[in-house]
Parts: C-alpha cells; structure tokens; sequence
C-alpha cells in the first residue's frame, strides 16, 4: 500500500458523528488530516472538542479554516434564529429545519477535497448519517454520489485515474449503533460536543434537535451519556 492510500482527510466538528467517523479511519490504518470549521456557528464550542479529539487520535494535522458562513445567514446555527426545542411546534412534515446552514456540506468536502489532493491522500470521510439524521438534504447518499461524480470529473486526482474516495462509514447506522461502533473503537465521547446552542460555558442545552438526538442514542446503546448539560434535564 503506498503513502498515498494510508492518508485521509477526515471533516471533524468536535460531534459523535465525525469522531466516530475518525476512529473508523484510524481502525482502517490511515493517517489522518482532521479538518474543522469555524463558520460562523453559535456553537463554536465544538472547535474546542475538534481539537482535543485531533489530539486524542493523534492526527497529523488539525487544520481550521474560517469561512463566514454567518454572513450568508439564512439558518438558525449562524443568525440570531431561535434553535428550536423539544416540545415546541413542530416544523412540517417533510420540511428542511431552520438549523440547515446552506449548503454546508457542499462547502465543507469541498475544501476537504481540495486538502485531499494538496495532502497526497486517497479518501475523504464525512460522518453523514441518513436514518437518524435532522432532514438536511446534504446528508443524503445520492448527494454524496453526485459529489463524488463531481470529485472524479474536477480534480487533477481524478482525471488521472487516482480518484479520492468519498467515505460515509455511518451513513446506514443509527445513533446507536454508531455509538457502539465508537465504544467497540475505544472513542471517549466526553471529548465531543453536539448541542446547538450551549450555554456561554459550553453546557448542552438538553433541548436542541442535536441534544436530543445525542441522548436518545446514548440510551438506545445501553451507555452511559457524558454530556455536560447546562441544567438539569427532566
């Protein structure tokens, strides 16, 4: 196996989903180039958590890059838009959430694409999930196909036959099940953050779409949950 295909860029947020998509790689014998975001978010508390669980798998590089994601606006994770809360009105059936930040993902590989092609490495992993998810249409597979196409046709990689694989290693899986997967990889998940919208000490808020996602999921695994919530939850 060459350098090349040992290397990987792994889209780290500091949340379950992204670790555990890096522990997956690291399993997988890859060295890994974490790759974060500060874009504006309200919870940018997660690059914090980013940068303890690059530590932690020993990435050989952290990279964070800034992208004012927060003056397009237009979502609930980068404008003063309240994030909505477990037991308020439900958004319709069928409706993408007020937390969707435009095109984010679409941005983020992206620039993990172009990381990929400047590190000399052979895939990208993105920790989308499309059971469980929150509704965002770029978590799905065929966007992740169709980036994929776009990949093979607009890179120097991929036109001269080393295309970079785009790996979605949860995109089947449960939140509990990838907690098991993360627990079976020794993944401490008090490193991570999830909440949208913590408090200004950094507590998870226990109400939020991702709070409750991340509770429901710990349950569901049989784990316990080493959240750091800003109250106590009911």
């Amino acid at each position: 196996m060459s350098a090349r295909e040992r290397r990987a860029v792994v889209l780290c947020s500091g949340g379950i989903d992204s670790t555990t998509a890096l522990a997956i790689a690291c399993s997988e014998g890859f060295g890994v180039h974490c790759l974060s975001f500060a874009y504006g978010q309200r919870h940018a508390v997660e690059l914090q958590a980013a940068e303890r669980i690059a530590r932690a798998f020993n990435a050989r590089e952290h990279l964070c890059l800034e992208i004012a994601l927060d003056r397009i606006g237009a979502s609930a994770l980068t404008e003063p838009i309240p994030v909505p809360r477990a037991g308020s009105a439900p958004e319709s059936a069928g409706s993408i959430p007020v937390t969707y930040v435009p095109a984010r993902n679409t941005i983020f590989l992206s620039c993990a694409l172009a990381l990929a092609e400047a590190r000399s490495c052979s895939a990208v992993f993105i920790g989308v999930t499309a059971v469980d998810y929150s509704g965002y249409p770029d978590c799905r597979p065929e966007f992740i196909r169709a980036f994929q196409h776009m990949a093979d046709l607009a890179t120097r990689e991929g036109v001269e036959g080393r295309a970079i694989t785009i790996r979605t290693p949860l995109i089947d899986l449960s939140k509990a099940e990838i907690i098991r997967t993360g627990i079976r990889l020794g993944v401490d998940y008090s490193l991570t953050h999830s909440c949208y919208d913590p408090a200004p000490d950094g507590g998870a808020c226990g109400g939020c779409d991702s709070c409750v996602l991340r509770r429901k999921g710990f349950e569901a695994a049989g784990v316990q949950d080493p959240t750091r919530y800003a109250r106590r939850l009911a």
